[in-house]
């Protein structure tokens, strides 16, 4: 199974996975012969109102564009698209840590019901395009980030959407929010209204190319709806709110379904940006209580669309009736988006998981080339790297000299094969035998001290408290499709001297243990974009590592680690932002935070003939409910 983060798509949870935050660290971060980390500051002076931002180089669409490129722009409107999710739903507000929140909702990218200042353009590294505010002027030396809103731009009652709203809507989702959102935004000094449809962003630093981007995507809420004393925005709710977006919130049955219908009066629906998409009337997800059942429904066909993630599945599981075989699709998509890194994640809060060398150890008893082989038709590809798939990734050549000139600096507060090697998990023959590979682990836990065994065949060693402490642990997800890839993986860890158990717990509970930090390991994963920024602080932070919800699951606190990220976000061309990313990559790996496991670099898309897709999908994401349109609306409008 290939676990899609996309913050990443649950957004993905998100994904996103991925889908992600951060700060950055005004003090010092490490001493003695750290190298010091310069701004290029530029002379400051009022700047340009632009139509779109980029974080290096120029955007690919000028101001008098008509349409992005992966759009049909003569997609016509009505229908009905039905989605599915698994599990279940307690709540419709995305923005808080309580609650388990509906699918179609996003908390950061704009999703269904509300729209940000910019919008991504899905088919750049990193390009916005005004969406509520019309234009962004940011000085040379980014110390600001000035607004200006769109006068036609107004909420699903009517009400004008207005600076205050802006306002309001930051300094609740910095105060009561996820603390993502304070983490992300902790450079922002003030934000002030300069007039009814302008606000003003300072910063507390300069120099940092990402955070007015990072602002822009800033979804924005209506101060005049949740301002009122009777909607609690930290509390889940099911009451409908007032949104900003192409879709308002039909029915709910908690729990089961969610539907979102196409508002006719939108504000933004002739926006160039938003041309030939948002074009079914409706949009349904439907619960199911797993996968399994899931897909039985979607051959049935009570849904139109599944990205499938386990290729067993994709190769067996699409069998249906002879009449019906000639209406489903079934298509393999290139994308070019980075595969980010899906892995077994180690909780180094526990003290099993604090030796790196007992990290490195366990990662021998995966067999992925033969797992490949028995349950994926040998279609998955090793992850070697934080940011696989893309020109990010330090995965094929040892450092180069920019990379070397940022790390030489570190060395002996570095893993030396950093600077040696260039990492790759354990490889076996495929035979399902892998004695060789179970050997090198074993020296590696007998080196961190465990070389004595217990009447039950656990390694265990003495720590100096005189504790004894044993090798166990238990490995946490929501569901049962991993069970044939980890289990043999158990098996091997069990060869090894090791015991561990898989636990399988409903998605409201992993999400409460994952804030929480409850577990020892799970199956989870760091959804990349292709351009890395604030967001690596939330996952790596020293700040972050005892913030309950924060997304630095692993519980990193190095300065050295610090001190890359902040570089990354002070890049000061694509080429710096590569040099350092990969600088990071390295450091991450070679530490043994996790045991990779694998990406699929395509989309599997099945999909019944009552919707089509756009010629050209953007790469990033498929943008189904986005840019997709139903065969129906196509037939009433020919």
């Amino acid at each position: 199974m290939a676990y899609n983060t996309s913050l990443i798509q649950k957004n993905s949870l998100l994904l996103l996975f991925l889908f992600i935050a951060l700060g950055v660290i005004s003090a010092p971060l490490l001493a003695g012969n750290a190298p010091e980390l310069t701004l290029e500051i530029g002379k400051k002076h009022e700047g340009t109102p632009v139509h779109a931002i980029t974080l290096h180089g120029e955007p690919k669409y000028p101001a008098d564009f008509k349409h992005l490129d992966f759009v049909n722009p003569d997609a016509p409107k009505g229908g009905t698209l039905k989605m599915h999710a698994t599990g279940t739903f307690d709540s419709i507000n995305p923005f808080i840590v309580k609650g388990v929140p509906a699918a179609g909702l996003n908390y950061l990218r704009s999703g269904l019901l509300y729209e940000s200042l910019m919008q991504n353009s899905w088919d750049e590294p990193f390009s916005l395009y005004g969406v509520i505010a019309e234009s962004i002027t940011v000085p040379e030396d980014k110390s600001w980030a000035k607004f200006k809103l769109r006068e036609e731009a107004h909420w699903s009652d009517g009400e004008p959407i207005v600076a205050q709203d802006v306002i309001w809507t930051f300094n609740t989702l910095v105060q009561k929010g996820q603390p993502f959102f304070k983490a992300y935004w902790n450079d922002v000094e003030s934000v002030e209204e300069l007039d009814e449809k302008t606000v003003l962003f300072k910063f507390a630093v300069r120099g940092n190319a990402e955070l007015p981007l990072i602002i822009a995507e800033m979804p924005v809420l209506p101060k005049h709806y949740w301002g009122e004393e009777k909607n609690n925005f930290e509390e889940t709710s099911f009451e409908i709110p007032v949104a900003s977006g192409p879709y308002k919130i039909g029915k709910i049955v908690p729990g089961r379904s969610i539907e979102y219908v196409r508002d006719p009066d939108w504000w933004g629906k002739d926006l160039a940006f938003f041309k030939g998409m948002n074009n079914f009337d409706k949009i349904v997800y439907d619960y199911y209580r797993d996968e399994n059942v899931a897909q039985e429904a979607f051959l049935a066909h009570n849904y139109d669309v599944k990205q499938e993630n386990v290729a067993k599945i994709w190769y067996e599981g699409y069998k249906v009736a002879k009449d019906k075989a000639e209406n489903l699709i079934k298509e393999d998509i290139n994308n070019t988006r980075p595969a980010g890194m899906q892995a077994f994640v180690y909780n180094i809060r526990r003290e099993v998981f604090k030796n790196k060398d007992v990290r490195a150890a366990l990662a021998y008893a995966l067999d992925f080339e033969w797992s490949n082989k028995q349950f994926a038709y040998g279609d998955y590809v090793r992850t070697n790297s934080y940011f696989d798939n893309s020109e990010l990734s330090s995965c094929c050549d040892l450092p180069d000299e920019d990379e070397l000139k940022i790390l030489e600096p570190f060395r002996g507060k570095i893993p030396e094969e950093v600077f040696t090697s260039v990492y790759k998990a354990p490889v076996s023959d495929g035979s399902g035998n892998n004695r060789q590979q179970l050997r090198e682990g074993i020296k590696l836990l007998e080196k961190a001290g465990y070389t004595a065994l217990n009447e039950n065949g656990v390694r265990y060693k003495t720590l100096k408290n005189g504790d004894v402490h044993t090798l166990e642990f238990e490995i946490l997800h929501y569901s049962p499709t991993f069970e044939r890839w980890v289990l043999p993986f158990i098996k091997n860890l069990e060869r090894m001297g090791v015991k561990a158990n898989f636990r399988i717990v409903d998605t409201a509970q992993f999400q409460s243990r994952t804030n929480t930090f409850d577990f020892d390991m799970l199956i989870g994963g760091f959804g990349q974009s292709e351009s890395p920024g604030n967001e690596q602080r939330e996952f790596w932070g020293s700040d972050k590592a005892d913030i309950q919800g924060s997304r630095n699951l692993i519980g990193v606190k190095d300065p050295v680690v610090d001190y890359l990220v902040k570089g990354i976000i002070h890049a000061k061309s694509r080429e710096d932002l590569v040099a350092k990313t990969r600088a990071l990559d390295r450091v991450l790996l070679w530490n043994h935070y996790v045991i990779p496991m694998w990406h699929y670099p395509k989309w599997r898309i099945a999909y019944w003939d009552s919707i089509k897709r756009p010629e050209n999908l953007s790469g990033i994401s498929p943008l189904i409910a986005q840019t997709w349109w139903s065969t129906e609306a196509e037939k009433v409008a020919e």
